[in-house]
């Protein structure tokens, strides 16, 4: 009955929905900072124009890889905040100009690969802070001479890909205050001279990139770019000479890297290049035809000044260079050079930290490959061929910090080999048959682990247990080793075979992982779950953990029980149909959860898990159909939640759901308006959220299950009103009768027509008469009004009662035990005492014929109250002087003064 209530509920109120929750076409960023600034994610959409829905305190947003085709003026008003803006990869061929004009924090533009050709004069309006813009492949022809007069902070500046013809057409950016990078590549320029710049003062240019397949001549002649440091040119797909003419090459004395590529020089020229750059620092040549290279190492060995070397894509297995020559190199880049084994005069350069043999065919690795390169510190040797790798081939690497083997043929990996400074290591992606964790103890400096084998030797659970419970028990045949630095472990399974006969080898040895922060674990085909299973109960620290495809079920609830400071978890591709929350009640500070790929089909098992703290959730491609949005006030700090990907069922069942994702003011469903319906009414393709509630309300069983479960309510309700507040309701209804006849009478000021209003009851007229009226009005002369003498007929009753205790000074109650049972006579002493309240007056006289206790008295609360309170007379006291009783009833008529609680009677 309450969930109908509540649903009722949900359709009648006018919620005011939360923008950043039911965006259409968009995306809050989910980020661990929960102070973090908004950050919109809107690519991938379809979008044709920006959304109107966007919230305004957004800083990040991204419209990437969309359909739009033109920025309108207002489209993004009210946006003060937006630091970040990428609309990249649309089909924008017109800005309206002043579309930015509010955007007035804004530092990168990313507008790269749309359509425009021309770029406006007020076009960036409003962008006094942009530092970064990017607009590169657009086929830009013109640029208008001040369109880039509001960009007085830009510093990075990408123009490639685009139809600039004139050197000309770049001025006006040469003069911006803080330019520092501009990218020209791939354009049309067929000269780049610098005495074609008509230029009031030198440009702050650090970074130019010239490179395109027109460029004929690149000529500085000028002092117009005095901190240049850095030039790239190349040919974008032709090979081509170009002219290079430096006549002063103090032009070029702060040129510290230099790129060439493609031929785009000859011999000749590039040794002219060389010789005249006294700073290089940084040298990279890319696919230069071979002839080039055969010469070309001596000038280059000969710089002082070149510590880093590029032969990127230079093709120069057969090559009979002598890097020997460039002794001072600390970095080499041979990438993509067809090399079937470490260069041998690279043996020779003694000063080389950095290495990169990435993308080759090398084979194998020798002891004497590094035997002289004893201060490497990064050594990269991804994707080649390498299927063995011997102990002595590091034996001299004592300072290497990081090294890559991914991607070779590796069938084994050396647990002999001693890296005291390694951090990082990389030997996934290889064909490993078997690896234990011991293998890598000879890696004590080490914090990133990345491996990849068939089968993986995990420590006992029993171990575990004895490491993190203290126990005394550790006997000396248990042996205990620690990576003490180890941060990161990824472990990824790639069985080709069912290894049912491979038995582990639990050598009682124990490894304790004191710093891991972060663990992974990834089968590829099918694992063995005790392989994985227990390694992370060493991690106490252990903030981040996630498994794929590892455990074919649940895993057991004590699976994190040494593990409490877990703040991500993540399971894909295992099996929770049966899970219980047992699983997450020793994680209590868990901030993010993801169960992909699970099996589930409802989320009651969360309710009781006490994830109070959790602030992302993920159950894409699970089973669920209906949801229950009463699970979800089991997270109070939820903000995130991605339910894509499931069979959704579109009928009254989700009509809480739909309406908790449109109505709630936290949680962030993420593209909740792509979730599609498994089945439907109409059993054609529709979306979660367009079914229509309403037709829930206009069900009519539901509508007759209302109204029933209403008239029953309804008729629980008279029966305990009646029972025990109806006289509570009949006194407050007379109550306020008599305060409304009271005002009335008062505004007519009306006088008193008698001395006194008789109250009592007919079985007591016999005594009014016979005793009462002979005196009172006979002998003292009062004017007495009686109901059956005085009363107005045909006036309802009620009233005639008002008129006549207001119409007379006194109200006198002759009180008897047929007095309190009577309704009229109730209602008559209830007005009267209403009235002695209000006017603060002594205007009641309780007369008693009978001797009632008070305990008699108890139901007619009023009575009792105000016998309490009151003087009243007695007949059966004075009834043998009754000449005393009327003189004491005459006094109480004769009184007109303040109320006070006992009037002497």
């Amino acid at each position: 009955f309450v969930d109908y209530i509540f649903t009722i509920l949900l359709l009648v109120v006018n919620f005011n929905l939360s923008l950043p929750y039911v965006l259409k076409k968009c995306s809050v960023r989910y980020e661990e900072n929960p102070s973090a600034d908004m950050a919109l994610d809107c690519a991938n959409r379809k979008i044709e124009n920006v959304p109107k829905d966007i919230p305004k305190d957004a800083v990040s947003l991204n419209l990437n890889n969309n359909w739009m085709q033109k920025i309108n003026g207002g489209d993004f008003s009210g946006m003060s905040k937006l630091r970040i803006l990428d609309l990249t990869s649309n089909q924008i061929a017109q800005v309206d100009e002043g579309s930015f004009i509010d955007l007035m924090f804004l530092q990168t533009l990313c507008m790269g690969n749309n359509k425009l050709n021309v770029l406006m004069s007020n076009m960036f309006q409003g962008l006094s802070n942009l530092t970064v813009l990017f607009l590169n492949n657009n086929g830009i022809q013109v640029i208008h001479a001040t369109a880039f007069q509001f960009l007085t902070s830009l510093q990075t500046l990408d123009l490639g890909n685009n139809r600039l013809r004139q050197i000309t057409d770049i001025q006006p950016i040469l003069q911006l205050p803080q330019i520092t990078m501009l990218g020209l590549k791939c354009n049309s320029f067929t000269s780049f001279e610098t005495k074609d710049l008509l230029l009031n003062q030198s440009s702050n240019l650090q970074e130019l990139d010239i490179s395109g397949d027109s460029l004929t001549i690149f000529s500085i002649s000028t002092p117009v770019f005095p901190y240049l440091q850095k030039i790239e040119i190349s040919m974008c797909f032709c090979y081509k000479d170009l002219q290079w003419e430096i006549p002063d090459k103090q032009f070029l004395r702060n040129i510290s890297y230099l790129y060439l590529g493609r031929s785009i020089l000859s011999f000749e020229g590039i040794t002219k290049v060389l010789e005249s750059l006294d700073s290089l620092h940084h040298l990279r040549l890319e696919a230069l035809k071979m002839h080039v290279y055969e010469g070309l190492l001596f000038t280059i060995c000969k710089i002082p000044t070149l510590r880093k070397l590029d032969l990127f894509n230079s093709h120069i297995k057969n090559l009979p260079v002598k890097l020997a020559l460039c002794s001072q190199l600390t970095a080499l880049d041979v990438r993509k050079s067809d090399l079937k084994q470490v260069p041998h005069d690279a043996r020779s350069l003694c000063s080389l930290e950095i290495l990169n043999l990435n993308y080759n065919y090398i084979l194998e690795l020798t002891c004497e490959d590094f035997e002289n390169t004893t201060q490497l510190r990064e050594l990269y040797l991804k994707r080649n061929r390498i299927s063995q790798v011997d102990y002595c081939v590091f034996l001299n690497l004592e300072s290497l910090k990081l090294l890559d083997l991914s991607f070779n043929q590796l069938i084994t990996f050396e647990n002999n080999i001693f890296l005291p400074q390694l951090e990082i290591l990389n030997i996934n992606h290889n064909e490993i048959a078997f690896l234990e964790i011991l293998d890598f103890l000879g890696f004590q400096s080490l914090k990133q682990l990345d491996l990849g084998t068939t089968f993986f030797d995990g420590m006992t659970q029993r171990s575990f247990h004895k490491v993190n419970k203290q126990e005394n028990n550790i006997s000396s045949r248990d042996r205990i080793w620690e990576l003490k630095l180890l941060e990161n472990l990824t472990i990824e399974l790639n069985p080709r075979n069912l290894f049912s006969s491979l038995q582990t080898n639990y050598s009682r040895d124990i490894v304790v992982f004191k710093s891991m922060k972060r663990y992974t674990a990834i089968c590829n085909f099918f694992c063995f779950p005790h392989q994985l299973a227990d390694i992370h109960r060493s991690m106490t620290y252990l903030e981040n953990f996630t498994v794929v495809n590892v455990f074919t079920e649940a895993p057991s609830i004590d699976m994190f029980w040494f593990n409490p400071d877990l703040k991500s978890v993540t399971f894909i591709e295992t099996d929770f149909s049966e899970a219980g929350p047992e699983l997450f009640l020793p994680i209590p500070n868990l901030h993010s959860l993801e169960l992909s790929k699970c099996n589930i089909s409802s989320l009651d098992f969360l309710v009781k898990a006490n994830l109070t703290a959790l602030r992302f959730l993920k159950l894409t491609d699970n089973e669920l159909s209906v949801i229950n949005d009463t699970v979800f006030k089991s997270f109070p700090s939820l903000t995130y939640l991605d339910l894509d990907n499931n069979p959704f069922t579109c009928n009254c069942s989700n009509a809480r759901f739909i309406q908790w994702v449109k109505n709630n003011k936290q949680t962030q469903v993420v593209n909740a308006h792509q979730y599609k319906c498994s089945s439907s009414v109409d059993k054609g393709e529709s979306l979660l959220l367009e079914y229509d509630v309403h037709l829930c309300w206009d069900d009519g069983r539901f509508f007759y299950f209302i109204s029933s479960t209403c008239l029953v309510v309804l008729t629980l309700l008279t029966s305990f009103i009646y029972n025990f507040l109806w006289w509570h309701l009949t006194y407050t209804f007379h109550l306020f009768l008599a305060y409304f006849y009271d005002s009335q009478r008062r505004k007519k000021e009306v006088l008193h027509r008698f001395d006194a209003f008789v109250s009592y009851n007919v079985h007591d007229e016999g005594w009014v008469y016979r005793e009462m009226l002979p005196v009172l009005e006979g002998q003292q002369g009062w004017r007495l009004c009686l109901h059956h003498r005085d009363f107005q007929p045909g006036k309802p009753i009620i009233e005639n009662i008002t008129d006549a205790i207001y119409g007379s000074r006194k109200t006198i109650c002759v009180i008897s035990r047929s007095y309190l049972q009577s309704e009229w006579c109730s209602r008559e002493i209830q007005m009267a005492s209403f009235r002695l309240f209000d006017e603060k007056k002594d205007v009641l006289v309780l007369l008693f014929l009978e001797n009632i206790p008070a305990r008699h008295l108890s139901p007619y609360y009023r009575m009792r109250k105000l016998v309490k309170k009151r003087t009243y007379l007695s007949w059966p006291q004075v009834a043998q002087h009754p000449e005393v009783f009327w003189q004491n009833v005459q006094r109480a008529l004769q009184t007109g003064g303040a109320l006070t609680e006992n009037t002497d009677l």
